[in-house]
């Protein structure tokens, strides 16, 4: 049975379509047969747009991410980012392009914890080739963003857990991306972080005219989406 198409919300013709999936599938083969865990998925997301992808666990919310942050290939269907179709790159492409244009923030924030605040950020322009003389506009721009530009000589195991999580979205911003990916952002924070991360977000994707996809269990972060999508036994609605 195929799934529901996952459709935008109204939005107006200036606003691009950055992450355009159709038909995604996703097939393991074990010993015991195939297993389906992605089923005709189609996912449209625009510039500007904040959508969470909610789901019990064991739905294939981890194997979507992968796929979205091209660390797994798809079965079957179409990827495409702000037109690119990122599926037929080779993976030495993809590992550039996943660099270059993708953000990720994780739950746990992966920060290197004796380094300050402005080499955790220079790490991943170091990895684009971004020139030593544009990257401290670039960090000092990426921290404005969540308010911790004050930090930017801070060592990163003085932080507090909002802090910290801030700078690892600083840290996704820094490339200027096409989309952001976040895994359980706000799972390790209380509810004053939370809300904190969750408003810089939505400042995020309005001020820099991004798209960012939100995989989450929390109800309160889901409602500060634009759009929220549910994924059951591989198939997404919403």
């Amino acid at each position: 049975m195929p799934c529901a198409m996952s459709n935008p919300a109204e939005l107006s013709d200036d606003n691009e379509l950055v992450i355009d999936i159709n038909k995604l599938t996703k097939t393991y083969q074990t010993g015991a047969g195939d297993i389906s865990v992605l089923r005709d998925v189609n996912l449209h997301v625009h510039r500007g747009e904040m959508v969470a992808v909610m789901g019990p666990s064991g739905s294939g919310k981890s194997t979507l991410l992968f796929i979205l942050g091209l660390f797994q290939p798809a079965s079957t269907g179409e990827y495409r980012v702000s037109g690119v179709d990122v599926l037929s790159l080779t993976r030495d492409r993809q590992a550039i392009f996943r660099r270059e244009m993708l953000g990720f923030v994780f739950q746990t924030c992966d920060l290197l914890e004796n380094s300050t605040v402005y080499e955790n950020l220079e790490l991943p322009l170091i990895y684009a080739g971004v020139r030593r003389k544009e990257r401290p506009d670039r960090i000092r721009e990426a921290l404005r963003m969540v308010n911790l530009d004050h930090r930017v000589y801070q060592p990163s195991n003085r932080l507090s857990g909002g802090e910290r999580q801030r700078v690892s979205i600083a840290r996704a911003l820094v490339n200027d991306p096409e989309f952001i990916l976040a895994d359980e952002p706000t799972g390790q924070l209380d509810r004053e972080n939370s809300l904190r991360v969750l408003e810089y977000f939505t400042k995020i994707t309005e001020e820099a005219r991004m798209a960012m996809v939100v995989v989450t269990h929390d109800n309160m972060t889901a409602e500060y989406c634009t759009r929220k999508c549910v994924l059951t036994d591989g198939c997404l609605n919403g």
